[in-house]
């Protein structure tokens, strides 16, 4: 049975979801989400590579910073990026399933540290995300009431 925490924070995963043009435009899907935590994929596709034929970077980073938004947001008060850094260990490929995996590290009224692991679906380390968030005073279920786009279903 889930809390009321973790309804909040599934609610404000599925809206983030949807809401967020250019994940949608990409492919990401929400697998899963808790308060601190947050699993979304995308298969990368041909359009996603880069000259050398491995998957472009800004796919990687954006599925990473997607799934870090909807982690440190999931406590419900609003948190923006103030700084992420990612790191390539490995590639992937046209047809690989990229997994992304954000963990809080730690957490205040103010800041919050992230840490994302993006994975192929075979296990191997393709991007390592760190990211920091500034929480604003203002709570997503505003941003839900207020900014939904009635057009995305």
């Amino acid at each position: 049975m889930s809390t009321e925490t973790e309804q909040q924070a599934e609610a404000i995963g599925q809206w983030m979801e949807q809401q967020d043009k250019f994940a949608r435009l990409l492919g990401i899907r929400l697998e899963a989400v808790r308060p601190g935590y947050a699993r979304a994929s995308l298969t990368v596709r041909p359009d996603m590579l880069n000259a050398v034929r491995v998957t472009q970077g800004g796919v990687t980073f954006t599925l990473a910073d997607f799934t870090f938004a909807v982690a440190s947001n999931s406590h419900g008060t609003t948190s923006l990026a103030l700084s992420t850094q990612l790191s390539f260990p490995g590639s992937s490929r046209e047809g690989d399933r990229l997994v992304a995996e954000a963990r809080e590290e730690s957490s205040t009224k103010r800041t919050g540290l992230y840490t994302v692991e993006v994975k192929t679906g075979d296990g191997r380390l393709v991007g390592l995300f760190s990211g920091t968030v500034f929480r604003r005073s203002d709570k997503v279920a505003e941003w839900m009431e207020n900014n939904s786009d009635p057009k995305i279903s």
